[in-house]
């Protein structure tokens, strides 16, 4: 086996890793004896000189190999897991998973927290009063057993290569690299149980993939990644050029989550969780067919089954089931303000990025991994792309902790909303499936 620096100098001059050279390279990062620096060369090299189809399935397993994988097949119900590639307004997770749960099948997952213009499931979920996102393996298993649901922060034992990895890719510029994008998502869902995984792949002014092209690219390679590693899958590619439902934060999106789960909530949210809920169910092989699973989760929708089982999640993981009913229990801003329109028009539409990059300046959102959130911060979105406004309606309201923040957020916010005279083309939520 050549030393980890003639590893790194035989990808920097573009050569091929066999399987052994890839392999050894993520345990001995692992394990502590390759130094972050050597690490960040050789993925500074992978992401300038890229890995083929078989390096990047032989990347992905090794990351799965690192640590722990979880075994859920003895459990009574098939398992469904799902990934969002991430945007502004995502609260997906909080409806589909109860969703699923309700119609036979058992959702695992272990989620990430918000960084940059991007929420985070986690941030969201410990906007409930006393919920819980940090749970061991086993009794994440038996949540999974007893109340067909659990939704955690990654497991440190659970693909600790991937968290390593990341960490470096996050400082040093190699994010945006496929085969990396791939190793990392796909790793961490083999390892997670789940053998039947639904990718809700984001395209558009707020995701990480901005052009359909790209985004379609990661989508083929995700599921051609996933299909080698034995996973049952299938790639979404939905649109992100504009927030999904109408609010942005934390305990706002558990709140039309909530709305969502009782039969009142946006349409586009509801039909991408229908949607992504109907692949899931059939997947798993609770249903035959697409068909079935969208008439299985509008029944669980309309008969309350699916609000009630995110109430029983919610009291499993410490949090109130109380907020069903009463939204109040959740935490609210103590300032408030409303961006208003300045002409006559059409919403046009927006620039998603630049409407989450407000809600971080609410407090809602994290620049740094350290930054503090606050749950209560936000914005709740009056008009959708297409809407016709008067000069005086209501575009938006924002929800702060200081004057300060409401300013900076709404200076964001007034630039990230386009309106024109005429009517735009009506906005596309699924672009390929």
């Amino acid at each position: 086996m050549r030393s980890i620096v003639e590893l790194i100098e035989h990808k920097r001059d573009g050569n091929r890793h066999s399987e052994a050279e890839i392999s050894y390279i993520v345990q001995e990062f692992t394990r502590g004896a390759m130094p972050d620096y050597q690490m960040s060369a050789w993925l500074m090299a992978c992401f300038l000189r890229g890995l083929d189809a078989d390096e990047t399935v032989w990347l992905t397993r090794a990351m799965r190999d690192s640590g722990r994988v979880i075994d859920l097949s003895g459990l009574d119900v098939p398992v469904a897991d799902k990934h969002s590639t991430g945007g502004v307004g995502d609260k997906t997770t909080l409806v589909l998973a109860p969703l699923v749960a309700s119609c036979g099948a058992a959702v695992a997952k272990m989620s990430g927290r918000g960084l940059g213009h991007t929420g985070g499931t986690l941030d969201k979920l410990e906007s409930i009063p006393g919920f819980r996102v940090e749970m061991d393996v086993d009794a994440f298993v038996e949540q999974v057993r007893r109340v067909r649901i659990a939704v955690i922060a990654q497991s440190p034992d659970v693909c600790p290569a991937d968290k390593k990895m990341y960490a470096l890719r996050d400082v040093t510029g190699t994010v945006p690299s496929i085969p990396l994008i791939v190793g990392s998502i796909i790793s961490k869902k083999a390892a997670g149980g789940a053998s039947a995984i639904v990718l809700d792949v984001k395209t558009g002014s707020g995701a990480f993939m901005k052009t359909e092209e790209e985004s379609r690219e990661l989508a083929r390679e995700l599921q051609r990644v996933g299909h080698a590693l034995g996973l049952r899958m299938q790639c979404v590619v939905s649109d992100m050029d504009q927030p999904l439902g109408r609010a942005i934060g934390n305990a706002v999106e558990v709140c039309e989550a909530i709305q969502t789960l009782k039969g009142d909530g946006p349409s586009d949210l509801t039909e991408l969780c229908v949607e992504l809920a109907a692949r899931m169910l059939r997947l798993a092989g609770v249903v035959e067919d697409d068909a079935g699973g969208r008439a299985s989760a509008r029944r669980a929708l309309t008969s309350g089954e699916a609000l009630e089982r995110f109430a029983r999640w919610v009291e499993a993981q410490g949090g109130d089931p109380r907020i069903v009913e009463d939204e109040g229990i959740l935490p609210s801003a103590e300032y408030t303000t409303v961006l208003t329109a300045d002409r006559d028009g059409f919403v046009a539409g927006f620039d998603a990025e630049g409407v989450g990059r407000a809600a971080v300046h609410l407090g809602a959102g994290r620049e740094r991994k350290e930054d503090p959130i606050d749950p209560g911060a936000g914005i709740i979105l009056h008009a959708k792309r297409g809407d016709r406004i008067m000069r005086g309606d209501a575009l938006a309201s924002l929800h702060a902790s200081s004057i300060d923040r409401l300013e900076a957020g709404l200076a964001r916010l007034r630039d990230a909303i386009r309106i024109a005279e005429a009517p735009p083309a009506p906005a596309v939520l699924f672009h390929e499936v």
